[in-house]
């Protein structure tokens, strides 16, 4: 038996913050980042919108990105004093991530971070609250998915929280909080859609339903992403969408090692970090051809090449010709090749900060980690431990994957 799991509402489309007024309760809190919804006036909208539903509300700002274990006990402590029935969450992947770690924790205050970590192990949430995300980003869906990632800084780690439990009540999927994105965001955040929608459809958890999320996703991304970095607003609204279905695709059929790679890679090195998005994207491309050795895996690259009328004969041309896709999106979206040209902000650079030395210290800690990381197991191909350092160095030096 299978399971496919997405919020009980989603409200999209211009506007579609507005929503917020039809929610029914008695207290709120809304949890934000670092500026930008209120820069940019949706904060204030959201608080009014609560408010005109008879909502006492209260703020918690200034998350993160990255969130940390700390933000997460911090913002619980707050719940459990104010009490609220909703938890609305409005902005980027980070505080959304956040706002679910919370909610476990003001629901069950004696649960342990490392509780909250086992995989779709959470008990039954909604005892006390209900939750609305409302996502400002293109990229991590997190407004529909059943996961969450935090750091622990202390073990230079990011945590997937994965249980259908914190699947959010309520999405509200409104492009016009996407226009204010900059246009690195927009790259990261799209390749990391891009990235759902792939591994979700060679995940060896991929259904009937999931599919065509993941399909259609691919093919808007393909279409609207390169524009939306451009600052074409029809294709930024296209790119909300976009991303919003690839979550739904992924939420329900998982993803692979990947996101297993940039969750481990993502807060281990001195330097600083290697964003999401952009570590996804210098990746993906290499363990597309990792993972074509296995034959299932194969067909399906071969099929989205086909789908996304990317040209070739043979199977093994089909997925060249994807790879290469990939590798000239992230050209147009200037995003490197590899983490030894990763620059500051994510940019290329002749010398990254992560060193050589570094990296190849950490390498077998990194590799061992990410065997372990909840993504792991839907991937088509599971790695040794010997596979995974080889393929982390090819990402590492932009070498042929050949093994």
């Amino acid at each position: 038996m299978m399971r496919f799991t997405l919020p009980r509402d989603l409200y999209h489309g211009k506007g579609s913050l507005e929503a917020l007024k039809t929610l029914q309760g008695k207290k709120a809190i809304i949890c934000v980042g670092g500026g930008s919804m209120k820069r940019n006036g949706f904060l204030q909208r959201a608080e009014d919108y609560l408010k005109e539903a008879g909502m006492e509300v209260k703020l918690f700002e200034g998350i993160e990105s990255d969130p940390s274990v700390e933000t997460v006990m911090k913002g619980a402590a707050v719940m459990q004093e104010f009490e609220p029935d909703w938890i609305v969450a409005i902005g980027g992947g980070s505080p959304i991530d956040a706002a679910k770690a919370m909610w476990i924790k003001y629901e069950y205050p004696d649960t342990t971070f490392e509780d909250m970590c086992k995989v779709f192990g959470l008990p039954q949430l909604r005892t006390k609250a209900h939750f609305c995300a409302v996502s400002s980003t293109s990229g991590t869906a997190t407004e529909v998915t059943a996961f969450s990632i935090i750091t622990d800084y202390a073990k230079g780690i990011k945590y997937p929280i994965a249980d259908f439990e914190i699947t959010p009540d309520v999405a509200i999927v409104d492009p016009e909080l996407a226009h204010t994105m900059p246009i690195k965001l927009v790259a990261h955040t799209g390749m990391d859609a891009m990235t759902h929608a792939i591994e979700a459809y060679v995940s060896t958890a991929n259904c009937n339903y999931t599919d065509p999320l993941a399909l259609h996703a691919m093919e808007m991304i393909q279409a609207s992403l390169v524009k939306s970095y451009h600052e074409d607003m029809d294709a930024r609204d296209a790119m909300h969408d976009a991303q919003c279905l690839a979550g739904m695709a992924f939420s329900n059929a998982l993803l692979g090692i990947v996101h297993s790679m940039a969750h481990k890679t993502g807060a281990a090195f001195e330097g600083g970090h290697i964003i999401h998005g952009a570590a996804n994207a210098m990746y993906l491309p290499k363990v597309i051809k990792f993972n074509a050795k296995d034959a299932t895996a194969a067909k399906r690259y071969a099929f989205i090449a086909d789908f996304l009328k990317l040209g070739g004969n043979t199977e093994t041309e089909k997925i060249d010709a994807l790879i290469a896709m990939l590798r000239k999106m992230n050209d147009d979206l200037n995003i490197p090749h590899s983490i030894n040209k990763y620059g500051e902000g994510g940019l290329p650079a002749e010398v990254g900060f992560v060193s050589e030395e570094e990296f190849l210290k950490k390498l077998p800690d990194i590799a061992a980690n990410a065997i372990l990381d909840a993504c792991t197991g839907s991937n088509p191909r599971i790695p040794t431990q010997e596979e995974m350092e080889k393929l982390l160095k090819c990402c590492y030096y932009d070498t042929e994957v050949d093994f």
